[in-house]
C-alpha cells in the first residue's frame, strides 16, 4: 500500500509511488516478509515446532504492524501520515496499513498457535504406532501402561459404535463429573 498506494491516491506521505525510507523498511517492509514467512511455514510445517515457529513469527510481526509506528516515534521515525484530505480516509489508510492490518494477522496467527498447541486425534494415534513400534519396548518389557493422557476412548480408536447416539455419554468422560462411569449407548 505505501508504494503502490500513491497511485489511486491512497497510502501515506510523501505521496509518490515506489518511495523507499528506512522506517519503510522498519515498519512496513520487515513484517511483511515476516508475516509472508510466518504463513509459508505454517502451511507448509510437517511438525509442530515448526508450526508454532511460523505462528509466533506471524503474531510477532502482526503486533509490530499494530505497535510499530507508535514505537518509531521513539527515534524520531514514521511511515509517514496518511494522504486522505477527509477524516474517514485517513483513518481507513491508517486502519488498512497498520492497526487494522496487525489485528487481523495477529488474530490469524493466534488461531494457527491454537491448532498447533492443541494434540489431535490422529496426532495421539501417530505418537501411540511410534511407541508401539520401537520407543515403548522398554515401558512393555517393565510391564507398565503408559497413562492415557490426550488417547481417545478405546470405542473411538477401533471405531466400534459409529453411528450410535453418543448423547449419554458425556464429553468429558471423567468419573465424579456428571455422576460416575456411563455405558456406551449402544450397550444398553
Amino acid at each position: 500500500m505505501p508504494f503502490i498506494g500513491p497511485y489511486v491516491h491512497f497510502g501515506f506521505m510523501p505521496d509518490s509511488a515506489w518511495h523507499f525510507t528506512a522506517d519503510r523498511l522498519y515498519l512496513i517492509i520487515l513484517p511483511a516478509v515476516a508475516t509472508i514467512l510466518g504463513g509459508l511455514m505454517l502451511m507448509f510445517a510437517a511438525n509442530r515446532v515448526v508450526g508454532m515457529a511460523g505462528g509466533w513469527l506471524a503474531a510477532l510481526a502482526g503486533l509490530w504492524f499494530v505497535v510499530g509506528n507508535s514505537i518509531a516515534a521513539l527515534w524520531g521515525g514514521s511511515a509517514g501520515t496518511p494522504i486522505g484530505a477527509s477524516l474517514g480516509h485517513r483513518l481507513t489508510e491508517s486502519l488498512s496499513g497498520f492497526t487494522g492490518l496487525g489485528t487481523v494477522i495477529t488474530f490469524l496467527a493466534a488461531m494457527a498457535l491454537g491448532r498447533f498447541a492443541v494434540v489431535g486425534v490422529r496426532d495421539a494415534r501417530r505418537a501411540e504406532r511410534a511407541a508401539a513400534a520401537g520407543g515403548g519396548a522398554a515401558t512393555a518389557r517393565e510391564g507398565e501402561r503408559a497413562p492415557r493422557q490426550g488417547r481417545a476412548p478405546e470405542w473411538e480408536r477401533t471405531g466400534e459404535g459409529r453411528g450410535a447416539t453418543r448423547s449419554a455419554v458425556p464429553a468429558h468422560g471423567r468419573a465424579g463429573r456428571g455422576g460416575g462411569e456411563h455405558e456406551r449407548p449402544d450397550q444398553g
